[in-house]
């Protein structure tokens, strides 16, 4: 589609006509000769880009060129004089425009104080509009940008190279944070359980750019930090009781698939005004910004803006890591705090025991499995772990599997006062911490884990701030914040602007 320049002429919608007339022509004729509904479609949108590009160029024509005077008082002090004119490229959706006009300033090769035209449009500090920025970032928190600038110049007349779109998300991301601070949760929505939950998920990084790539092969023992950094999610929501016994909790958990459930499923409430985010350890205009005490701080934010007078109970869901703890108990340990330990994480300690004591019959493995869940869940922790210790002694397993079930041992007894189950059911709190698994597997793992992907700390972080603001529900709000913040920042002097006899072209 060919580019579009605001020319200063008399505007009119003559070839606008023109193409609504060929675009009726074109349909008569496609329906007296039956052409196939698939090519009538991709035929008729070509036009409508077609229409849309002429029509938002005259909308720019229209305006002139922003000259509003050899001299421009922005405030009773401050009085600007006309400069040269200056081009700059506007991407819309229906293509691409350069736009000849105005600016004003002190003197030239100084900072250019306004221009007029762009102050009247509120054109984005980017050269994509808007709406275009949208739209990409809309696709790119789902799929990689390559594949959404393949998909964007599929649909539309537009074409956005990978580097531009990466920069589009890290504006974007620049206004998260400051979203976040006036973002207010829907209260009458809220229920009576105010459920937190935290983990860490790793996300690849790029190599360092003085390291040679060959480097990164190296045998080594441990982690790898210089290929994944430790990303901590956070999840906060609210949930109304669910009561049930142990027993129901272990006929949903070993329901064989191919047989049909005994009872009928209880159908378990939603949980409200659901939030995640995800924070990396980076640095920060010269200071290093802690992912766990960034996390933390959000969630600690949203307890009190959902539960101010703290009456609600505060159930902390976690699995069993350490650091993750003792941040909960700095920043919200109290009376009305719950701490419970992922039913997922004991059971998968069960499960090691299982194969020390059954490593070759499945029938056994799950008959000894459902006899120690059902125990656990009944709060007979401790006499489940005693247990184990005398199988072991009497069966005279081997050093090696002696190993495996006394490591199994100590995570439940150092998470023993976490285990409660009995309770938490009888209360109707969640013993399983789905949210956050799901958060870390979808919110993280799906978009930042594909096959190849690399990132750099910087366009991570920003992924996952546009992301979470995308999942969290938040995406029209958020949009039109960032926009009214950017307008602001970019055109302080737009109401001045606004009130000028505005020279429109004829």
């Amino acid at each position: 589609m060919n580019m579009m320049t605001n020319k200063p002429a008399s505007v009119n919608f003559c070839e606008l006509d023109n193409l609504l007339a060929d675009l009726k022509d074109y349909v008569q004729e496609a329906a007296v000769k039956g052409s196939e509904a698939h090519q009538v479609e991709k035929t008729i949108l070509s036009k409508v880009f077609e229409m849309g590009h002429q029509a938002l160029g005259w909308f720019f024509a229209a305006q002139g060129d922003g000259d509003v005077g050899e001299k421009l008082r922005l405030t009773k002090d401050e009085e600007v004089v006309r400069l040269d004119k200056a081009v700059r490229c506007y991407h819309s959706v229906f293509g691409k425009f350069k736009l000849d006009r105005y600016r004003y300033g002190t003197r030239e090769g100084q900072a250019i104080e306004c221009v007029p035209f762009d102050a009247r449009l509120a054109l984005p500090e980017s050269e994509y509009g808007y709406l275009l920025q949208e739209w990409s970032q809309v696709i790119a928190v789902e799929v990689p940008y390559e594949k959404t600038v393949a998909m964007l110049e599929k649909i539309l007349p537009v074409k956005i190279p990978v580097d531009s779109m990466e920069r589009i998300n890290r504006m974007q991301a620049s206004f998260v944070e400051g979203y976040r601070e006036v973002d207010k949760i829907d209260l009458k929505k809220e229920e009576s359980l105010l459920i937190v939950s935290a983990d860490g998920k790793g996300v690849p990084i790029r190599h360092k750019k003085d390291q040679r790539r060959i480097e990164e092969h190296q045998r080594k023992r441990g982690p790898k930090p210089d290929r994944k950094r430790m990303a901590i999610v956070g999840a906060v929501y609210s949930v109304a009781p669910f009561k049930r016994t142990p027993e129901q909790v272990v006929e949903a958990l070993f329901l064989d698939p191919k047989q049909d459930r005994q009872s009928p499923a209880i159908k378990r409430p939603p949980p409200q005004n659901k939030r995640v985010v995800a924070n990396l350890s980076r640095e920060m205009n010269g200071e290093n910004k802690d992912a766990l005490t960034s996390t933390f701080g959000w969630i600690d934010a949203q307890i009190t803006q959902r539960d101010r007078s703290g009456i609600k109970p505060l159930v902390v869901l976690m699995d069993g890591q350490l650091s993750l703890w003792e941040e909960a108990k700095r920043r919200f340990g109290g009376e009305s705090t719950v701490e419970i330990l992922d039913l997922l994480h004991v059971t998968s300690r069960l499960w090691d025991a299982a194969h020390v004591f059954h490593s070759d019959n499945c029938q056994s493995q799950i008959a000894f499995m459902k006899d120690r869940v059902l125990r656990t869940l009944k709060g007979e922790i401790k006499t489940v772990i005693s247990g184990l210790r005398q199988m072991a002694t009497k069966q005279k397993i081997s050093r090696s599997k002696a190993k495996t079930l006394e490591k199994a041992c100590r995570y439940l007894e150092k998470n023993g006062h976490r285990m409660r189950y009995d309770e938490y059911l009888q209360k109707g709190y969640p013993i399983a911490s789905g949210v956050i698994e799901g958060a870390c597997r979808h919110f993280v793992k799906d978009r930042m884990e594909r096959a190849g992907m690399r990132w750099s700390i910087e366009g991570a972080q920003a992924m996952l701030d546009v992301r979470s603001t995308f999942l969290n529900g938040d995406w029209n709000a958020f949009v039109q914040y960032r926009i009214n913040k950017e307008i602001t920042k970019l055109y302080p002097h737009r109401h001045k602007i606004k009130k000028i006899d505005w020279p429109l072209a004829a």
